[in-house]
């Protein structure tokens, strides 16, 4: 049984050092080539939801001011901020007429705060592309026109992708880039790319941008109202109208913060938990299987304590290179420090930490936590 189980991990890595070779050759940059823009420029409108969030909204918005797209307006959702969120925003408002502030109505029931922040945002917006972004992201000059002429090209309903995540603490080092990783070598972005019929897509809240006229025949964010995680709905609900999707690499033009770590990874795995609690243990075993326990058992092998492998070591040695060698790749795609690769088993089981708390926390009743938002099973938000 022990060689069939170290072939089955050697296997299921192999193979996924071959998605993760194709996702990165089928992800595309964008804004490495603009392409060609509508002859009609359509107006866009920015849609960004803030709740608490003086600190970083000011720098978002110079960052959107400073767009070479000519025809666009910026809405911004003050969402119940006891902070001095509103008066940032108002203050860089008076100076742009571009920028409009909006007073977030009260949560209604089972309504999630940022899709209902999302809903009152679309409802007023007057552009034909919506795009929905984060507080704290920072944009580069050229992000709206890329992502027009992008759409424009492919003949894309919804574009998203991967922003490059700023790390600054240890733990984030250590964390996000295992996020990236695991992302990477699991999903087939590949075969969503090149599908002939829309499939779902990778949809990440910190870029969506949408179809006006789609966004508003699927449901909108009304049809995910319930839905924490709204962004990776919004999308099933998308391909499932038949509108096609789009996943880029935004490193060069998107950036922003993952917040709390073990919050934010907790509420996606919160998210899953309540799918059933077999697929969440399946997906436990399958990354501690995959990408911790190789490791671990060098380690029993290298322990003078512990007993030896003998010739099986060897096969241990290259499931851990194939490990280190795809999250190098992954690194020096995002441009993440190429040191904290070795940590990549503290930053997988940190991950898997947080979402065995989201679990224990849903099958107990507690809910989750999110923008000083609480969220539990009784409330029908999942």
């Amino acid at each position: 049984m022990w060689h069939i189980y170290l072939g089955a991990i050697t296997l299921g890595l192999s193979a996924l050092l071959i998605n993760l070779l194709l996702n990165l050759r089928a992800l595309h940059r964008l804004g490495s080539d603009k392409g060609s823009l509508p002859e009609d420029l359509p107006l866009i409108s920015v849609l960004i939801p803030a709740r608490n969030e003086e600190d970083d909204i000011v720098p978002c918005l110079e960052s959107l001011r400073q767009q070479d797209y000519p025809n666009y307006e910026i809405l911004v959702l003050d969402d119940s901020s006891t902070d001095r969120t509103a008066e940032r925003v108002a203050e860089v408002a008076a100076a742009d007429p571009r920028i409009r502030l909006l007073r977030g109505k009260p949560l209604p029931q089972r309504w999630a705060g940022k899709p209902y922040a999302c809903h009152q945002l679309a409802a007023e917006a007057r552009g034909s592309w919506l795009l929905f972004t984060d507080a704290d992201t920072i944009h580069a000059p050229t992000m709206l026109s890329s992502a027009m002429a992008y759409v424009h090209e492919h003949r894309l309903s919804l574009l998203s992708g991967l922003p490059l995540q700023k790390t600054v603490s240890f733990s984030q080092r250590v964390a996000v880039p295992a996020m990236y990783f695991i992302i990477l070598c699991c999903m087939p972005l590949w075969w969503v790319q090149g599908a002939r019929r829309p499939k779902p897509g990778l949809v990440i809240g910190q870029f969506i941008f949408v179809s006006a006229a789609d966004y508003h025949e699927v449901g909108g964010h009304e049809a995910v109202r319930s839905k924490i995680l709204e962004d990776i709905w919004l999308g099933f609900t998308m391909a499932r109208h038949g509108k096609r999707l789009g996943v880029v690499d935004l490193s060069g033009v998107v950036s922003g913060e993952f917040g709390d770590l073990w919050e934010g990874f907790g509420k996606f795995a919160y998210s899953i938990a309540s799918l059933g609690t077999w697929l969440f243990v399946l997906i436990f075993l399958g990354v501690m299987g995959l990408f911790v326990t190789p490791f671990i058992l060098m380690a029993s092998h290298l322990s003078p304590w512990l007993p030896k492998f003998g010739d099986w070591f060897a096969i241990i040695v290259a499931q851990v290179v194939l490990i280190l060698v795809m999250r190098v790749l992954v690194d020096r795609r995002f441009n993440y420090k190429r040191r904290y690769f070795v940590s990549l088993p503290a930053g997988v089981l940190f991950l898997l930490a947080s979402g065995v708390w989201a679990w224990k926390r849903r099958l107990t009743g507690g809910g989750v936590s999110w923008k000083d938002r609480t969220y539990k099973p009784t409330s029908k938000v999942q």
